[in-house]
């Protein structure tokens, strides 16, 4: 490790296969910590390249534990965290809105390493026992459109650097990571990202795939749609800045979609939402993030009906009722 992060302090790139190996070495515990978080500190001192981020994505879908759920087709909706923002389980609360509206989620997710709760936080706040069993996760999938995946149980290398990097509390390339490595390989992807260098690197990352995908970012920065400002969508085919007021919300402010000091802070702003109980603000956060994830999927539908739909599933109730669904059988 020593000659690699000399090499990486003069300023050098890593190519895609050594890049690999590292992330394997990581694994197999044969770095100290210490060498771990100066690795990490590398990439947020510059941007991470297509071959290192590659390179490392092939580790991790190399130790990968494999999960078959193809046949249903499903989606994730993930940010790649490191923000900043502390916001409340937007994706998270979106994925319930979808499955809501009778499409497949495969939701991938963590501890927050950089806010108060990530997707796995607010999971644990309603009693979900996490699981890597495929029997189980199909039977979720079969009876609530809906299966968690978290992500240490399915990847060693998450597991070995969880402590490091929730002792640095700043974003990692294990942020830009995540949202690669749903070990089930969905169809559909929509990925907020919290800056416009990364929303162009996996876009050119997703365009050598076969995913369908939308990566969206807000303006100042949030990783996901915040409507506290114009935000830029990529797809396949182009990229387009809209604005809150094009899609007929309010805009909002910053303090509005703060997720609290604690993760039962947060688990009762995600509960408020699926309720439809929250303040308009989070409401509307949720509503637009899930139109745009509908129309990852059904693109030839306007995104005004993907809101429609969005919100249908919300004011209907079907969202909680998935939710309530998914507790009961994943608790």
């Amino acid at each position: 490790m020593k000659q690699i992060l000399y090499k990486l302090f003069e300023h050098q790139y890593l190519g895609r296969s050594e890049a690999r190996d590292i992330l394997q070495n990581i694994a197999q515990g044969k770095y100290s910590d210490a060498q771990i978080a100066s690795l990490i500190t590398v990439f947020l001192m510059r941007n991470i390249s297509v071959e290192e981020l590659c390179g490392f994505r092939d580790a991790l879908l190399d130790m990968r534990i494999p999960v078959d759920l193809n046949e249903f087709s499903p989606i994730d909706i993930v940010g790649t965290g490191g923000d900043g923002k502390n916001t409340f389980n937007i994706s998270t609360a979106s994925c319930f809105v979808l499955a809501g509206a009778g499409y497949p989620v495969v939701k991938h997710g963590n501890y927050g390493a950089t806010s108060v709760s990530g997707a796995s936080n607010v999971m644990e706040q309603h009693g979900v026992k996490f699981t890597n069993d495929n029997d189980k996760l199909r039977r979720s999938m079969e009876q609530c459109n809906m299966a968690y995946l978290h992500a240490p149980l399915f990847n060693s290398a998450m597991k070995a650097v969880a402590p490091v990097r929730k002792a640095l509390g700043v974003r990692t390339f294990f942020n830009m990571l995540g949202p690669l490595v749903n070990p089930v390989f969905p169809k559909y992807q929509l990925l907020g990202v919290y800056n416009l260098p990364l929303l162009r690197l996996y876009s050119y990352t997703y365009q050598q795939s076969d995913t369908q995908f939308a990566v969206v970012h807000s303006l100042d920065g949030y990783d996901e749609i915040s409507l506290t400002t114009e935000f830029k969508v990529a797809t396949s085919g182009n990229e387009k800045i809209y604005t809150p007021e094009s899609l007929g919300f309010s805009r909002y402010q910053e303090a509005d979609l703060y997720g609290g000091d604690t993760p039962e802070d947060a688990a009762k702003i995600f509960n408020n939402v699926l309720k439809n109980k929250a303040t308009s603000a989070q409401r509307d956060v949720v509503i637009a993030n899930s139109a745009f994830a509908i129309q990852v999927i059904e693109s030839q539908k306007s995104i005004f009906e993907c809101i429609d739909m969005a919100k249908e599933s919300l004011e209907s109730g079907k969202a909680l009722q998935v939710l309530n669904k998914f507790v009961e059988l994943n608790s």
